[in-house]
């Protein structure tokens, strides 16, 4: 399959073909691994680094896929990069506590009079609540970057874009962490109905499209719209409006643990209907009992029981199997997926009733994968991953919001879609001129250097964390795959700054 056409080649290659003085000339030796294997491997990750590749030489393809897919893969980070992440409040903090303090502080700027020391306060209220999503921001672009186990990484940052959240909208940002630690990050490769109930639940997502606000008498159809059409489902698959308007009173009670501190009675009659995990509650005094029919199934009014039953209906559905195979494949393999690997993974999902690990296996053992090895273009988020992991090859950052200030410029920030579709899947949506100028830019940041991933968050800049990317890893594991035209750029670079900048930002590098 020819690559796909990207202007990146002539905005790089053209700059490096003004620089007259070679650096350095390109090792000669063959190869030690299978480049077959290395194509692989660059789809099965955010791309290399050494221990990637130690991995796929000590277990081979078959086995470290499978230490992927059943986890046995330690989620250990570098302990640098753990004591990074512990110290951030959004990580560590009880979310509970996180929202009363939240209320707290918002009921007493409230009765505040106004002048200066309310405006003061309102603008340290809005500052803390910056930093707490910024801090999620942080969270995941570090975990994308540092853990071991990159497949999974990848599909977090997939179910992320999946379902997608907000931070801007109301207290989303003080549940942004929590939804990628204890919401996404368990489920990532089980069972897809539980993924499901777990976003549904979730505070972040009853928060972001109003299933809080869904109550007998109010009904809010925005959650149950989006739960059919962009979660499970997607546009054209037979379901109606009818479908909506049902799901939404089945949908009708599940909100969130008011945090007013005032004690909560329910009727005897309705006190066993109560359900409570964390802050999501069903709230029977809110709901609507009365039976409905979804997708022609009837659906009897009996509580949350009736959610369990819908979501379990909607997930085993052959349109939910194809739309998220298609979605997967479109994510790992091409813009245009091969329908047939297509349907083979949607087999796969009805046949295991929606196991991810499942439907992986079907994706990265298919000859479709290594069919389009080399022409799936990076978006913003897996750039600026690999770029990092290529560059520093495991050596611990001590800031990461660079990280975040680069995906904020190429227009992916984390938790920043303002609507629920995600970002795009297809490479359409990053290959503008701009957004390829941006990234030559930011490869040139990485590839001096001179990006304060290494200084401190708040201390004065002090020295440059330079990358050597020739190095063993890339001889053996990049170099071989490199096309003529990016070896002939590479040649024409006068320093290693420059020849880190022109690999960075090369075609080859840009698509996996």
């Amino acid at each position: 399959m020819p690559a796909p056409s990207i202007t990146l080649r002539p905005l790089c290659l053209s700059i490096c073909l003004l620089v007259l003085a070679p650096f350095p000339v390109l090792a000669s030796t063959p190869a030690a691994l299978n480049p077959a294997d290395i194509a692989w491997l660059r789809r099965d990750g955010f791309d290399l680094d050494a221990a990637s590749v130690m991995r796929l030489r000590s277990m081979g393809r078959t086995g470290l896929l499978e230490a992927q897919l059943t986890e046995r893969i330690p989620e250990q980070l570098p302990p640098a990069i753990s004591t990074l992440l512990h110290g951030y409040p959004a990580l560590t903090s009880s979310l509970e506590a996180s929202l009363i303090t939240r209320k707290q502080e918002q009921d007493q700027l409230n009765a505040m009079p106004d002048g200066d020391d309310k405006v003061a306060a309102k603008k340290a209220a809005q500052q803390a609540a910056n930093e707490f999503g910024q801090q999620a921001q942080e969270i995941v672009m570090l975990r994308a970057v540092y853990g071991p186990n990159q497949l999974k990484e990848q599909l977090i940052s997939f179910w992320l874009n999946h379902f997608s959240v907000y931070m801007g909208k109301g207290r989303v940002r003080w549940m942004a962490a929590d939804y990628e630690e204890q919401v996404i990050r368990p489920h990532a490769l089980g069972k897809f109905k539980d993924l499901v109930m777990a976003t549904l639940k979730s505070p972040a997502m009853l928060e972001y499209l109003d299933n809080a606000q869904n109550a007998e008498g109010k009904v809010n159809e925005n959650y149950a719209r989006e739960l059919m059409e962009l979660h499970t489902l997607g546009v054209g698959s037979g379901y109606t409006q009818q479908d909506v308007q049902q799901l939404a009173l089945i949908l009708t009670g599940s909100g969130l643990v008011p945090l007013d501190g005032k004690e909560q009675k329910f009727p005897p009659a309705l006190a066993p209907f109560v359900v409570r995990e964390g802050l999501f509650q069903f709230n029977p005094k809110r709901h609507d009992f009365s039976d409905k029919v979804l997708l022609g199934q009837p659906i009897k009014g009996s509580g949350f029981e009736e959610v369990t039953q819908a979501v379990e209906l909607i997930t085993r559905q052959k349109a939910c199997a194809q739309f998220i195979s298609r979605q997967l494949a479109q994510y790992f393999v091409a813009d245009n997926p091969p329908q047939a690997l297509v349907e083979r993974m949607a087999a796969t999902f009805l046949r295991s009733d929606g196991d991810i690990a499942q439907v992986m296996r079907t994706l990265f053992q298919s000859r479709e994968l290594q069919q389009t090895a080399g022409t799936k273009f990076k978006d913003p988020i897996q750039f600026v991953a690999s770029s990092v992991r290529l560059a520093y090859d495991g050596k611990s950052l001590a800031n990461a919001m660079p990280m975040v200030n680069w995906l904020n410029q190429m227009g992916e920030p984390v938790f920043g879609r303002v609507t629920p579709d995600g970002w795009p899947l297809d490479s359409s949506g990053w290959t503008s001129s701009g957004q390829l100028s941006k990234r030559f830019e930011i490869a040139r940041n990485i590839g001096r250097g001179d990006n304060r991933l290494f200084t401190p968050e708040g201390s004065p800049k002090a020295g440059i964390g330079f990358p050597m990317i020739t190095t063993r890893l890339f001889y053996d594991a990049v170099a071989p795959g490199l096309s003529a035209a990016t070896r002939g750029a590479l040649d024409q670079a006068a320093s290693q700054q420059e020849w880190n900048t022109y690999l960075l930002s090369s075609p080859d590098f840009n698509s996996r």
